[in-house]
């Protein structure tokens, strides 16, 4: 799949612009997703689902009649950015508010949130609810802290059916939890998945073995073991699964999910070990499936996820739909919709500003320039560290971010924009390129530092340290992660403080920065022995410990850079 390549950074819009072309019936392509091409009644729910790309089916594949009204599509296992949220949730609303769905994950997280307050302000009435499906993420008390895998597909259909039925937005709200509080999965991995235009994958599984609880993204497993039969395999997924099972559940909606590259015949295989297990368990099965649903680009391995039924459940997962992936019961009888392009936002314009003020920005512009240069050097190390326990994309994802940022300063100062509109615009561009966790937090601290700044006057260096501090600030609001967290705030926090500190007493910034710096550096390095506690390290704590957080490397990279500057 991943071979079939022109351009890495396009991979994923390409693929969606020619999933759109296919399936033209079902969906329109708008910037950053697509939204239903049939009419939908005023004043429905709108369910709007999304998150990295990557997953085919999930999550554009589930638009349509009886399940999505909307899906968004970051970039390859990279959160949607905020501004993409936002944009694809304007042009799937019809009056009766909106369910955003996504697995829980810190970058979805943190951009659907930040969205979901934007349209909330805009008089939009939006509900959040997050699949946190995976049992081998979180221990049983703790299940909202889990991650979402495949169970995205059961809630989003059951959530769909709901809205669909005309049902308002606090009782589709109150299905859905539901539906993710009965819902559980357990997944096993044979071999990695490579993203587009890598020549080695992720993670690689040792011959002979299978790596148990995976996600999603390419993080590998909690632990291996030796490959197994089907029926022992059977046996290994049921167990666990069913290990959470409530008093009384007998029925129940079962999904066989292949991840990629393990393909259909070998899913019916093991279909008929697990069905065998599962009726031996005294379970009554309600229209299992067992195909491709949510997957990991050409990753080998398979998850089977239970969602056990009541009355009220049951009703939803049987339901009619009819979607590009999937299609149960009567056919709808749908008509296009008629739409109004809007404007495009893609299109900046910048206010008046002061002479002293656009020498700030040009400056600033080179302070990009410069950080792009770090970050394209550095981008495989990054990538190194993060994949210890992560989907080791973050080198990738910060020098796509800081290209986009370069890009849009660039376009600033060339339109005469001010110091305070240029960094803002560059911080938005990062975010909405990026995308992910690391798109989302440069995106805050970049926007967030240039609320200190004006486009009236020049930045001095007390704006400067003012804004530090404003972008820590914000960063640790909206993105909740303290110190001892093992993320960027590692290494943040220190920074700040030394800085303040040091031209409080009186240091030249370009002092106060570079001592800054040394204290980030060595911030950064000592977030090698802790374990993570947000993220998505964080089921796999135990492989980070021994190496440094790459959120945390990245940010003293870029301190150590912007001080050979000043």
């Amino acid at each position: 799949m991943t071979k079939i390549v022109d351009d890495p950074e396009t991979f994923a819009s390409s693929a969606l612009a020619g999933f759109s072309r296919i399936y033209g019936r079902y969906v329109r392509l708008v910037k950053g997703g697509v939204v239903r091409s049939t009419k939908v009644p005023d004043g429905k729910v709108s369910v709007i689902v999304g998150g990295g790309s990557g997953h085919y089916p999930a999550f554009a594949g589930y638009v349509g009649p009886g399940m999505a009204d909307a899906a968004i599509a970051g970039e390859i296992f990279a959160s949607p950015s905020t501004a993409a949220v936002a944009r694809v949730c304007r042009n799937a609303s019809y009056g009766g508010g909106i369910i955003l769905g996504f697995g829980n994950y810190a970058g979805d997280v943190l951009n659907f949130g930040v969205a979901a307050e934007r349209l909330r302000a805009e008089g939009i009435d939006v509900r959040i609810v997050t699949v946190t499906d995976d049992v081998a993420s979180g221990p049983a008390d703790k299940h909202l802290q889990r991650r979402g895998i495949a169970g995205d597909f059961v809630v989003f259909k059951v959530a769909g059916a709901a809205a669909e039925a005309g049902l308002g937005i606090d009782a589709v709200e109150r299905i859905t939890r539901l539906a993710n509080d009965r819902t559980f999965s357990f997944g096993v991995a044979f071999g990695g998945c490579t993203l587009p235009g890598a020549t080695e994958p992720l993670f690689a599984v040792p011959k002979g073995m299978m790596a148990l609880g995976l996600g999603i993204h390419g993080e590998p497993g909690i632990r291996d073991t030796e490959i197994a039969t089907a029926t022992d395999l059977a046996k290994l997924l049921v167990e666990t699964v069913l290990k959470e099972r409530p008093a009384g559940a007998r029925r129940a909606g079962v999904l066989l999910n292949g991840l990629g590259a393990t393909k259909y015949e070998e899913l019916f295989v093991l279909w008929g070990a697990v069905e065998k297990q599962l009726l031996a368990e005294g379970i009554e099965l309600v229209e299992p499936e067992c195909g491709e649903y949510v997957t990991s680009l050409d990753m080998q391995g398979c998850s089977l996820t239970v969602m056990w039924l009541d009355e009220e459940l049951e009703r939803f997962w049987r339901a009619p739909c009819d979607t590009p992936v999937f299609r149960r019961g009567a056919t709808f009888a749908t008509e296009p919709a008629q739409f109004i392009a809007g404007p495009d936002d893609t299109e900046l314009t910048f206010g008046p500003a002061s002479d002293a003020s656009r020498k700030s920005a040009a400056c600033l512009d080179g302070v990009i320039d410069a950080i792009v240069e770090t970050l394209s050097q550095a981008e495989t190390e990054l990538g190194r560290i993060d994949a210890v326990a992560g989907d080791g994309d973050h080198g990738q994802g910060m020098r796509r971010g800081a290209t986009a940022a370069r890009e849009a300063i660039h376009h600033a100062v060339s339109s005469g924009a001010g110091a305070r509109s240029a960094l803002g615009a560059a911080g938005d561009a990062w975010a909405d390129r990026a995308g992910g966790t690391s798109g989302a937090i440069w995106g805050l601290l970049l926007r967030s530092w240039s609320s200190a700044f004006s486009d009236d006057a020049a930045v001095e260096p007390a704006d400067i340290v003012r804004g530090a501090r404003n972008a820590l600030d914000d960063v640790m609001r909206l993105g909740g992660a303290k110190p001892g967290d093992k993320t960027l705030v590692d290494s943040f926090v220190p920074f700040v403080e030394a800085m303040e500190t040091a031209f409080a007493g009186g240091a030249s910034l370009d002092k106060a920065w570079a001592s800054a710096s040394d204290v980030c550096e060595e911030a950064a390095r000592a977030t090698a022995p802790l374990r993570p506690r947000l993220g998505r390290a964080r089921p796999l704590a135990d492989r980070s410990v021994g190496h440094p957080d790459a959120g945390a490397t990245s940010l003293a990279m870029i301190a150590r850079t912007i001080s050979g500057l000043l």
